[in-house]
């Protein structure tokens, strides 16, 4: 990787370039894309800085909402990270390090504890603002869960083995139609490795659905307005599923969600309205907005310690939800401020 200021090229593991001393990016335990956000920070506020701050009465003042909207447009594909990082930034987190400029390491306490106390953030989420935010203004900071760089040795091995990719067979809208009409209960073909998205979106007479254990995505609204639909098992395979992808699911009653699903996206389970029963497997670390809204039957919901983020409104019109969660965790807070009925319990030891 190069310096993104003088284009030195910078050691592995490196926390500063060793030219011009500008910050090196990072990744965060548990944020994985954290240096593409970070370049694409820096490129934003190296373009944009001289319209972020306004003077007004010979203060310099920060644009919030412009600088959200440029957030937006510059981390578009980072859902998770984007929304973290544009609540953080209303709840003042960038005004607080700007406050403190003459001392970087003063202006990084401060933020961190704020975040973690007053915001109920986990570490690791605290740590990904912080490490975003500092490299943007190019300020010195090393995280301290900062994930070692791969070296070109572990690079060269992965390379010699093809990874299976997530669109080498899609089963798409196309195929999704041949079912419409006559077929209550489909069986998705082995070998596929997707499902589009918008597939089977309203197909009213859906009963069951049969997955591949070779499936690693289904697409955003792949099932959604599926009123009958009553009955699909996910394979262990699946990593992915996008955006209200069960949305309007009237008649599910239930789902197990496989290890290695990595988030629940906004609206996926949105007005499941027989949903009862939900697995949450702990390699979950979000749960985006109205993920869960609406689900008027849904009464306990267990949420592991993996979970690091959740949105205000993840849990909305769930009236008899109770949620079970790790005693001092994340999620325990999150019940505390927003008011939810919780349960605690002790992990299984590992």
């Amino acid at each position: 990787m190069q310096c993104e200021k003088c284009h030195a090229e910078l050691p592995p593991n490196s926390i500063s370039c060793p030219e011009c001393g500008a910050p090196a990016p990072q990744t965060i335990e548990g944020f994985d894309n954290t240096q593409h956000i970070q370049l694409q920070l820096k490129m934003m506020f190296k373009e944009y800085a001289y319209t972020l701050f306004l003077r007004y009465e010979g203060s310099l003042m920060f644009h919030e909402k412009r600088f959200i909207a440029l957030l937006n447009d510059f981390t578009a594909e980072y859902d998770k990270e984007r929304k973290l990082l544009r609540s953080m930034i209303e709840e003042g987190i960038l005004g607080v390090l700007l406050s403190e400029q003459g001392n970087h390491e003063m202006a990084a306490t401060k933020a961190r504890s704020i975040m973690l106390g007053e915001k109920f953030l986990s570490e690791n989420a605290a740590e990904f603002v912080l490490a975003s935010l500092t490299y943007m203004l190019g300020w010195p900071y090393e995280s301290p869960l900062r994930v070692p760089d791969k070296t070109e040795e572990d690079d060269s091995k992965k390379e010699k083995t093809r990874p299976v990719n997530v669109n080498d067979h899609v089963f798409t809208r196309g195929d999704a139609n041949k079912y419409r009409v006559f077929s209550r209960n489909v069986t998705i073909p082995e070998g596929c490795t997707k499902i589009e998205e918008f597939s089977f979106d309203g197909f009213s007479g859906l009963r069951t659905v049969q997955l591949p254990d070779t499936l690693l995505a289904i697409g955003q609204y792949a099932f959604s307005n599926c009123k009958h639909l009553r009955l699909i098992e996910l394979p262990s395979s699946l990593r992915l599923i996008g955006t209200a992808a069960f949305t309007e699911c009237e008649k599910l009653v239930s789902i197990n969600l496989p290890t290695g699903i990595l988030e629940i996206a906004e609206n996926t389970f949105a007005f499941c309205k027989s949903l009862e029963v939900v697995e949450i497997p702990d390699t979950v670390s979000s749960i985006g907005e109205q993920a869960f809204a609406g689900c008027e039957k849904l009464r306990k919901l267990t949420l592991p310690d993996s979970v690091k983020y959740i949105d205000k409104n993840a849990f909305a019109y769930c009236p008899g939800l109770t949620i079970l969660c790790v005693e001092n965790s994340y999620v325990h807070k999150y019940c505390i401020a927003h008011a939810l009925n919780y349960e605690t319990y002790i992990p299984a030891a590992r």
